[in-house]
């Protein structure tokens, strides 16, 4: 007797698919195993996973050592015969590494700082917080708050000086701050580039052309050194203030290209519609143009930005010890000398937390605005 149920016509419930089309399996098998070509690089890329990972692995984590040693000698006594990473020296040194040279008893307000650049990149980069104008407006204050709490001078705060200032520290005052105030520079000199208005034209691609034809460390080099010959006699024009700005209008001469870029894949119609509306220029650049524009532009945005993270390491040629100087300044004392691969890994490692962080809201941030499906 047969137990199948009867459905009317058109109301049968969908059946799930073969087991064979989805799941790990399928995916493996359309990814990583669906030509030979692609079966050989995956099984050569699973053997190179085989012998450099485990090692590492063993190095950086099983055999270390991360308390009780003061020195090189004593990790290599803790180890004996293993051979392990002796991250001592960045536990010993975790304050320069994260603050520099700032005052102890000062530390909370770079703490507190952290804490507030977190809510503003927050804000910022999640729409329905972004949505809120008041959360809006007051992001757009904290790093105001932020710049005083660093520094001093209100509120009571003791002012300390920029050349204490070091570490992850003196990387995000760089990093976050040319990343930030480079964005709407680079959108003025794109436009200013495309201008109908021969002066700002050329004023802006002479400046565009001559910012991407010279090597950043020679700018910083310019900054630190040749720009006091150009100031009046007396003046002091703080490094780190120098730097930022070189960094900010080398970021942005870099950004303004790919923005260029950017409107011009704009169709010459989208023009034309915001013309017929009767719109301004700012008000099609704004509500038309720009949009558009900018989400072309994203992969280029980014990538610029991941690269200007990286370059803050160039500040260390010119005296400002981020955490590449203060790790090579610990490196070179007689208790932590030889320990340069534990340094440059430790390095690796946090640029690539903040970049790969960077490179994948960039991915989710194409996949939202993709309207082309």
């Amino acid at each position: 007797m047969s137990t199948t149920k009867k459905y009317p016509i058109g109301m049968h419930p969908a059946l799930p698919p073969p087991s064979g089309s989805v799941g790990p399996v399928r995916w493996m098998r359309d990814n990583l195993f669906s030509s030979v070509s692609n079966t050989v690089l995956t099984v050569m890329g699973l053997y190179l996973i085989y012998i450099i990972v485990p090692p590492f692995v063993e190095w950086a984590f099983i055999d270390s050592v991360v308390l009780g040693a003061d020195s090189r000698k004593e990790c290599l006594k803790i180890m004996g015969d293993d051979r392990g990473a002796c991250w001592s020296f960045v536990y010993k040194r975790w304050g320069q590494f994260v603050y520099g040279f700032y005052p102890v008893e000062e530390r909370w307000r770079v703490n507190l700082a952290f804490l507030l650049v977190a809510a503003t990149v927050a804000v910022v980069l999640v729409e329905r917080l972004r949505a809120n104008k008041a959360l809006m407006i007051g992001a757009l204050l904290l790093p105001v708050i932020c710049f005083f709490l660093i520094t001093g001078g209100l509120f009571g705060l003791v002012d300390i000086p920029t050349n204490k200032m070091g570490g992850i520290l003196l990387t995000m005052i760089v990093g976050l701050t040319g990343i930030f105030v480079s964005l709407p520079i680079s959108i003025m000199l794109a436009l200013s580039r495309i201008s109908k208005l021969p002066i700002f034209s050329i004023l802006a691609t002479i400046f565009i052309e001559f910012i991407r034809g010279v090597p950043l460390i020679t700018l910083l080099f310019i900054a630190s050194t040749l720009l006091s010959y150009f100031l009046p006699p007396g003046s002091n024009f703080d490094l780190l203030l120098r730097v930022l700005i070189m960094v900010t209008l080398f970021s942005a001469a870099y950004i303004a290209e790919v923005i260029r870029g950017g409107l011009a894949a704009i169709p010459v119609g989208q023009y034309e519609a915001a013309d017929a509306l009767g719109l301004s220029y700012w008000q099609s650049m704004r509500l038309i143009i720009l949009p558009q524009a900018l989400k072309i532009s994203i992969p280029g945005i980014v990538g610029s930005f991941i690269g200007l993270f990286k370059d803050t390491t160039l500040v260390v040629i010119i005296g400002l010890l981020d955490p590449l100087g203060i790790g090579m300044a610990a490196i070179s004392t007689t208790e932590w000398s030889g320990l340069g691969t534990e340094l440059y890994v430790f390095i690796g490692m946090f640029f690539f937390i903040f970049c790969f962080s960077m490179s994948r809201y960039s991915l989710h941030l194409e996949k939202k605005l993709h309207t082309g499906h």
